[in-house]
């Protein structure tokens, strides 16, 4: 499969699973990684902000990496490399595609509040890494704080050509990407893939909009898989409903705070990884959280 501007479907944000010390599993990193790659996602995004990438030490982002590349068999792999300092940056950037990695992803850093901060960062991380390393744009204001415009984004894919993919996570954001298709089409924005996030919450008519798939991390990729292949089909009713069968499941994956204990408790349950475990600090699910996701869960049924 090839990553870039054209790539389609749905790249799923894999957690990083650890052991319930804390230490890394490595074992079900690969497990995990097979995993996804069976049930047929088009690629994998790894160390982002569900990744509890800021948790993990240089060499043990670099062990990630590493693991799930090796178990990957092909399938492309971009690897969340947004940092405090672009020394950090630098070397993960380029020692995952070093070994293999598709392409990296950016998300800029909460100091950012004008425009011209903004794009000058990510003509800097570029001038960082190398502007030879494919990257995904990551707008995600309500995690990072840093609000872009639609005009922002446009220019820092015009600025940098090395920017092949969006990572659409603006809230609301349907009408962004309605802007940069109609931009696309008619005002010779070059071609990016726009692939959405924000676990899902809104891909039924994120899809409908012109987006090229998801790049997000609810416990079920079948129903990701799914509501893009019927939505690039023609076929809108059976999207969405495959979406909204998922919807209360998703809907309580998507709680701040507890999301990410959410998620890991179902793929445990589901033997996808062995512990639902996260590292401190963290939230933790308690009982009665749990049983409510269990009741979801037999709500929902076999997949």
């Amino acid at each position: 499969m090839s990553f870039g501007p054209g790539s389609k479907g749905v790249y799923a944000i894999a957690p990083t699973p650890f052991l319930p010390d804390g230490a890394l599993d490595t074992a079900s990193v690969a497990q995990m990684t097979a995993y996804y790659r069976q049930v047929g996602v088009q690629g994998l995004t790894i160390l982002g902000i569900m990744g509890e990438a800021p948790k993990l030490e240089p060499e043990e982002s670099l062990a990630v990496v590493r693991g799930v590349l090796g178990a990957a068999d092909g399938l492309p792999v971009v690897v969340g490399v947004s940092a405090p300092g672009f020394a950090a940056m630098r070397r993960l950037a380029q020692e995952s595609m070093a070994a293999g990695a598709a392409g990296v992803m950016i998300a800029p850093p909460a100091s950012m509040r004008t425009d011209e901060q903004i794009c000058g960062y990510y003509r800097q991380a570029v001038a960082a890494i190398g502007s030879d390393i494919p990257f995904v744009l990551q707008d995600h204001p309500t995690a990072t704080g840093v609000v872009m415009s639609n005009a922002v984004v446009r220019r820092i894919i015009e600025e940098n050509p090395s920017c092949v993919m969006l990572k659409h996570e603006d809230w609301p954001g349907l009408e962004k990407i309605s802007a940069l298709r109609r931009w696309q089409a008619e005002d010779g924005l070059r071609e990016v893939s726009i692939l959405c996030g924000n676990g899902a919450l809104f891909l039924d008519f994120e899809m409908e909009r012109g987006a090229d798939g998801a790049m997000t991390g609810y416990a079920f990729p079948e129903m990701l898989l799914e509501v893009v292949r019927e939505m690039r089909a023609g076929n809108r009713d059976a999207a969405h409903d495959a979406f909204d069968r998922h919807l209360p499941l998703l809907r309580y994956e998507h709680q701040p705070g507890v999301g990410l204990a959410v998620r890991k408790y179902v793929l445990a349950r589901r033997g996808i990884i062995a512990h639902d475990a996260l590292r401190a600090p963290c939230a933790r699910l308690s009982a009665a959280a749990r049983a409510e996701v269990d009741y979801l869960l037999d709500r929902l049924g076999p997949v």
